[in-house]
């Protein structure tokens, strides 16, 4: 490709699409050519400059999602389950890159996502950067290094607005230390504690969930011993953080074959042992 990268983003007046619009216009290495709201939001119809309360970008704000993205070369989306779904197959009808951030999905909603892999370059990840998925590879070995009388805990805290839980890192988190050990998560996964429960069963990694405030997104992951506690963490601070890591993947998919890829990728660690 001897052109900038066109880049569309989903969800333009929400935070996450707010810090993505500036950080593509601050490049010289893609161009913004697509705003995406749904219908009826105030912002459609308006310069997306404007909208956020800056200068005219030159770039309208609009609903019809499929003429944004024929118009693109990657699609950048932070939305929910359901526009996700929907934007896949827009991107696969367009054949470009859909880099997904958007947490919550079923397993469902990842099998029907990953249905159209064959004709569009997907990355999804529960968390785009690179500390996070640094992280999610220690957990994977500390994991396969310690046996099952180390207690695995996931805690995740984020602000009062987030709307699912555990959040996808936390389950991103789960997964890799469920693979440390050989299971499957949805096998030893414990996500909810009160009243008379019982003790901890022999095993299980559990999650716990903390709203509050403008908390961004901080990660522990709590292998815990009689003795002794090993705990991992990364703390977010600022949010681009998660912007320059999908506007990282959209550039790497570029020129990709179709298929189903992550930040692993993305990042070469996907063979990392």
């Amino acid at each position: 490709m001897t052109q900038s990268p066109r880049i569309a983003i989903t969800g333009a007046s929400g935070r996450m699409g707010q810090t993505l619009i500036s950080l593509v216009m601050a490049s010289d290495k893609m161009t913004l050519t697509g705003a995406i709201e749904r219908p009826g939001h105030d912002w459609v119809g308006r310069d997306v400059g404007l909208a956020m309360g800056g200068a005219e970008l030159g770039v309208v704000v609009t609903d019809d999602a499929a003429s944004a993205l024929a118009n693109a070369d990657a699609v950048i989306d932070f939305t929910a389950p359901v526009a996700t779904l929907a934007f896949a197959a827009l991107a696969a009808q367009a054949g470009i890159v859909h880099v997904i951030g958007t947490t919550g999905m079923s397993d469902d909603e990842i099998a029907a996502l990953d249905t159209h892999a064959t004709r569009a370059t997907i990355i999804r990840a529960g968390n785009m950067s690179l500390g996070v998925n640094l992280l999610t590879q220690l957990t994977k070995r500390v994991a396969a290094s310690l046996d099952a009388d180390y207690d695995i805990e996931v805690i995740e805290a984020h602000h009062n607005q987030k709307v699912d839980a555990p959040s996808g890192t936390a389950l991103m988190l789960g997964e890799a230390a469920a693979e440390g050990r050989g299971v499957k998560l949805s096998d030893v996964s414990d996500r909810g504690r009160d009243g008379i429960t019982g003790a901890r069963k022999r095993g299980d990694i559990g999650f716990t969930a903390i709203r509050g405030g403008d908390i961004i997104g901080e990660h522990d992951v709590m292998f815990a011993a009689a003795g002794e506690r090993i705990i991992l963490r990364h703390v977010a601070s600022d949010r681009s953080v998660f912007a320059r890591g999908a506007l990282k993947a959209a550039l790497w998919g570029q020129g990709r074959a179709p298929g189903a890829y992550d930040m692993l990728d993305v990042l070469g660690l996907s063979t990392a042992e």
